[in-house]
């Protein structure tokens, strides 16, 4: 099927069919879907759109009135016949891993669309080029990227939403529980820290986010609570020694919680992580620093944020994958106050929030249960 022939897809869907995402996983990835599914959901409410996620990374789409159905990725097999038994009118997989490949492949749906050039192309029926054929460039950002595969099965092209998280009460209640039993009262302004990425080459030291906390108390009045994932293991013993007296460490989170956290924040500093596209989704100015990783593919989505980078140039791979080819310098080496002045003028841009009433705040949910999760820092 030629591009031309699927730009009809979309269009030509009955009224009410289910199409799938199949998205299984990370938290960064799951958080950069969401606009590419309220784009479709307003362009064609009509449609049920399903999302296939992996269980512990559901609650990002916890309270999304655009997702119809929630279908957790699970054992292969088990998975793969709940798939056919559906037979959506259409399967996208925005992953493209061999896992989601295969299962769109076993789907049996008559139009499977994926990325041109990724592996076991057999797969699908309409392949959707790169960004540099695509759009006539080579590097676009992440979210562009994802919704090149609607553009090509015939959704309008328009300005895209942003990125959204919906916190949930209780989670707002248990956050807010755990900040007054460390000092810090409903209104009292925070900035979120996100001292763990998913490589020691993407971690800015934790000794420099200590420095930034004592800035933020002292100038601004602000407190820090850090954020400690449940892939951040190795990094607790070093962030608890060096900012256990400026800033609040709770125990890991669970997502909701974490959610609920960053949507109640001041705004966000921290790695090129998952929480960083969290915190922008939930509203909040962002400083991220960037080592290996590219910021044009990868910055915080159609929210204020500073980006702080190492100078590295990049050379685009596949998809929203880029290897950085030189990199003038590591990390490590960016100064506190590059951070410092991203985060002033970021203070300066923003008004103040408040943790007593973060927007958006829902009890309403998909239909699946969703469990409690501790979230990676990466």
């Amino acid at each position: 099927m030629t591009l031309n022939d699927s730009s009809s897809i979309l269009p030509g869907l009955p009224q009410g069919a289910e199409i799938l995402i199949a998205r299984p996983r990370s938290l960064g990835d799951i958080v950069l879907e969401t606009p590419v599914i309220a784009a479709l959901h307003e362009w064609r409410p009509d449609l049920r759109i399903c999302v296939l996620v992996e269980p512990r990374f559901a609650e990002v789409l916890e309270g999304n009135s655009a997702v119809n159905e929630l279908i957790f990725s699970r054992e292969f097999i088990e998975t793969a016949r709940a798939l056919r038994r559906r037979r959506f009118a259409v399967v996208y997989n925005q992953h493209g891993g061999p896992r989601s490949v295969l299962l769109t492949a076993f789907s049996d749906s008559p139009r499977r669309v994926g990325w041109k050039g990724f592996q076991f192309p057999f797969s699908y029926n309409v392949q959707v080029p790169d960004a540099l054929e695509f759009y006539g460039k080579p590097v676009v950002h992440t979210v562009e990227h994802r919704i090149s595969q609607l553009y090509a099965t015939g959704l309008p092209r328009g300005p895209l939403p942003r990125a959204q998280v919906f916190p949930q009460a209780g989670a707002i209640e248990s956050v807010q529980r755990s900040l007054r039993q460390k000092g810090i009262a409903p209104g009292v302004a925070y900035a979120v820290m996100q001292p763990g990425a998913r490589s020691a080459a993407m971690r800015w030291p934790v000794a420099k986010f200590a420095e930034i906390a004592r800035w933020l108390q002292k100038l601004h009045g602000i407190a820090s609570v850090v954020n400690l994932g449940a892939g951040d293991e190795d990094l607790a013993p070093e962030v608890r020694r060096e900012m256990r007296t400026c800033a609040v460490i709770p125990e890991p989170l669970s997502l909701r919680e974490l959610i609920a956290l960053a949507a109640g924040a001041r705004f966000f500093v921290g790695n090129d992580s998952g929480p960083a596209h969290l915190a922008a989704a939930a509203g909040e100015s962002c400083a991220v620093i960037f080592g290996p990783t590219n910021p044009v593919q990868w910055h915080p989505w159609q929210v204020e944020h500073r980006v702080i980078e190492t100078g590295a140039e990049f050379r685009p791979v596949r998809g929203d994958k880029s290897v950085a080819v030189t990199e003038p310098r590591s990390i490590q080496s960016i100064d506190v106050e590059e951070v410092r002045r991203a985060c002033a003028e970021l203070l300066a841009a923003a008004p103040v929030a408040s943790t007593s009433a973060p927007s958006g705040a829902t009890s309403g949910g998909p239909k699946e249960e969703i469990g409690r999760n501790n979230i990676e820092g990466a």
